[in-house]
């Protein structure tokens, strides 16, 4: 190390800055000679986590030890050393198992494995430790191959960000959420950074002239305060578009302000009955007073008023929010709250990860508000082992052979884990292997388990599983495939013998049925038709029955059965869209409306997508997406020459060329999927460029085609993405 432990941790005293030394030299030994993607040492991974820790977090010098022995075991091999304290001990053993934690599936809930690592951790700062951990790693996810680097993010965004929310460690989630949507989703990033970008200059106008009517009333009034002012980050705006279905301008509270008021500080207040008003009340009042200022200067939505000053949340969370309009039009987020509000709402009762509704269980809530006890107050959490908070042990944690992690009831079975996954191979179950061992489906699991199931396409549900399952939904599944068992036998035998009765042209009465219910002692008509249906009972001594009742003789029809088929076809056309003479429009603009545009070729827009226009000395206006790669630097170096455009009602141009980079399977079938996909939709391959990868053995495959807008370039990629052969889809 360049510099000491005292210099990179300065606020640590001499023993801390030992115990520390003392770790950081062993993990630097037994780490040397390994190197990070960039070629600089390995050892500088547990020295950043460190930093993290200790300087962004706040926790103490035994965290910061754990980190550089954790290391040097997992990646060096290393035992581990002699003479360590007992809490640096078992801070270790916790980060060791969590370690092996490996998702891999897009579908896991987060909330399974957060369960998962209490249940493999005695001291709750494990978790911490393994959240600066991963944000290291986010901050340095250059450095990893592409397919390590898609792996880190899955993780991260099923497991890690979900529990630095939980944990109140809010900077840290929105680090690593804006991270992951940088590399997972790039275009959409770019979209959103740069709409933030453009609208710089209108939020800072709009904070200006929001706060510069209200300050001299506020004033007036006594009442004082400080105005916190927030722009949402990319990742919260991207997911709010999605959950809303709107575009960027359609997320209302993209920009918020906040008054936080200083009771102590402000004017005497009088209630109706003419005393003065203290406590509660008192910050209520002030609350609904500045509330009025405004809406009183203000246009409000009273749709969007949330009065949680009333009625509190069940979480104690208490504030006012409303959204205004400006006289510019734009929309604003106005939250208003005391300074005790604002603390609970930061740090108590109501922090945020509670207010926003994150499923949980009592118990995991717990266990995370120790975590953060230990936090908040810098001190050890516990002294004595049987005071360490107890995980929930009603569950069981196992993993599929793909890394996807299921959380059953303690005591499942293995045929609960086959039912889990799904119902049908619940229903086909044989039996299967737990840990590589092959076992019968009645065979307990335990947390940490691999679990792979056997089936047999012969293979039906008995009764008998319904002893041998614990869970409430294998059992509700099996029940109802026994269920869909007896019904489909029963629908069998009253096909069977519909059909026989046609061919004798015979007909059974209601009265008759009865009648034959009662001579064979079945309960109901369902039960009769499943006896036919499993041959228990045969149609000819039905028959037979039923013209003994009659006094009739058996005489059986040679009639033929006819069936008869009918087709229809529909054909639908669509009727031509208007053409206009201009597929863009500028606006906004005073000099330009002559000049002639063209579509930028470093990102293909097509009619419908999101644009912005930029005037260019030689070549008029240049049409470019908001999400194109060059967008940043064009809107930050020449804002004078952006404007602002828009598409005309329709589209005068038949097709627009765009770019597909495509990631396909090696086999020759993933062309023919690709053109099949192309030739369903009102688009045309333009260009073909097929390149093997024999690294991957895939295909890199770059595809031009021509459409008619984002529309139908949208159909194309929702259907390209789900063909088996295609691994990824992008557009340039």
């Amino acid at each position: 190390m360049e510099k000491t432990i005292s210099e990179l941790f300065p606020k640590l005293d001499a023993e801390a800055a030992l115990l520390v030394a003392n770790a950081a030299g062993f993990a630097e030994a037994t780490l040397e000679g390994r190197t990070r993607g960039n070629g600089k040492p390995f050892f500088e991974h547990p020295l950043h986590v460190a930093r993290i820790a200790c300087d962004e977090i706040g926790l103490p010098a035994e965290c910061l030890a754990a980190v550089f022995i954790h290391e040097a075991m997992s990646q060096g091999g290393a035992e581990m050393p002699a003479g360590l304290p007992k809490d640096v001990m078992t801070l270790v053993e916790g980060l060791n198992r969590i370690s092996t934690i490996k998702p891999k599936d897009t579908r896991l809930e987060a909330e399974n494995y957060k369960k998962l690592i209490v249940s493999y951790s005695t001291d709750p700062r494990v978790v911490v430790l393994k959240l600066a951990d991963r944000l290291e790693v986010m901050r340095s996810l250059e450095l990893f191959p592409k397919s390590s680097r898609e792996s880190k993010l899955l993780e991260s965004l099923m497991l890690y960000i979900p529990l630095a929310h939980q944990l109140g460690l809010y900077n840290m989630k929105s680090e690593m959420e804006d991270i992951y949507f940088k590399y997972a989703e790039p275009e959409a990033y770019r979209l959103i950074t740069n709409k933030l970008k453009a609208s710089e200059r209108d939020r800072i106008k709009i904070t200006e002239q929001f706060i510069e009517p209200l300050e001299t009333k506020l004033r007036d009034a006594g009442i004082a305060y400080k105005v916190k002012a927030r722009t949402k980050t990319a990742w919260s705006i991207w997911k709010k578009m999605q959950k809303q279905k709107v575009d960027f301008d359609g997320v209302y509270d993209v920009f918020a302000m906040r008054f936080i008021i200083h009771p102590s500080e402000c004017a005497p207040l009088i209630g109706d009955d003419g005393e003065m008003l203290e406590g509660l009340a008192y910050e209520h009042a002030l609350c609904w007073k500045v509330f009025s200022f405004v809406t009183e200067k203000y246009e409000s939505d009273t749709n969007r008023l949330r009065d949680w000053i009333s009625n509190p949340k069940p979480n104690g969370y208490e504030s006012l929010h409303i959204t205004v309009r400006n006289s510019d039009g734009a929309y604003l987020e106005v939250q208003i709250r005391t300074d005790r509000m604002d603390a609970e709402a930061e740090a108590g009762l109501a922090s945020h990860w509670s207010y926003k509704g994150i499923k949980r269980e009592a118990s995991l809530d717990n266990w995370l508000t120790a975590v953060r006890t230990a936090l908040e107050g810098g001190a050890t959490l516990h002294t004595d082992e049987d005071e360490l908070p107890t995980p929930p042990s009603k569950e069981v944690f196992v993993f599929t052979p793909t890394g996807e992690l299921r959380k059953l009831s303690a005591g499942a079975t293995l045929l609960d884990f086959a039912f889990d996954i799904h119902t049908n191979l619940g229903s086909k179950c044989t039996g299967g292997r737990i840990n590589g061992k092959a076992v019968s489906f009645r065979e307990k699991l335990s947390t940490g388990d691999v679990v792979e199931i056997m089936q047999s396409k012969n293979q039906k549900p008995t009764a008998d599983w319904l002893n041998i399952c614990v869970t409430s939904k294998a059992r509700t599944k099996i029940r109802q495939k026994l269920k869909e068992m007896e019904f489909a036998k029963a629908a069998e035998g009253k096909e069977l013998l519909e059909r026989r009765l046609k061919n004798w042209k015979m007909e059974i009465s209601d009265e008759e049925i009865a009648e034959l219910l009662k001579k064979w002692s079945y309960k109901t008509t369902r039960a009769f038709y499943e006896a036919i249906g499993d041959e228990t009972l045969d149609v000819y001594v039905v028959r037979d029955a039923v013209l003994a009742m009659r006094n009739i003789s058996t005489e059986e029809s040679d009639a033929a059965t006819h069936e008869r088929i009918e087709e229809q076809k529909a054909r639908e056309e669509a009727a031509s869209a208007r053409k206009s003479k201009d597929d863009i429009l500028v606006i906004d603009a005073r000099n330009v409306r002559g000049l002639d545009y063209k579509m930028a070729k470093c990102c293909n827009p097509v009619y419908g997508d999101e644009v912005f226009g930029f005037v260019s000395r030689l070549d008029g206006v240049k049409i470019h997406r908001m999400s194109c790669p060059n967008a940043a630097r064009l809107i930050e170096q020449y804002p004078y020459r952006i404007q602002k455009v828009r598409w005309s009602e329709n589209a005068s141009t038949s097709s627009f060329q765009t770019t597909l980079r495509i990631s396909a399977a090696n086999d020759t079938s993933a062309i023919a999927d690709i053109m099949n996909v192309v030739g369903s939709f009102r688009a045309s391959v333009r260009n073909l460029t097929v390149n093997a990868n024999p690294r991957n053995s895939t295909f890199d495959i770059v595809l031009k085609i021509s459409v008619s807008g984002n529309l139908e370039l949208d159909k194309v990629l929702s259907q390209l993405k789900i063909q088996k052969s295609i691994l990824k889809v992008s557009r340039s």
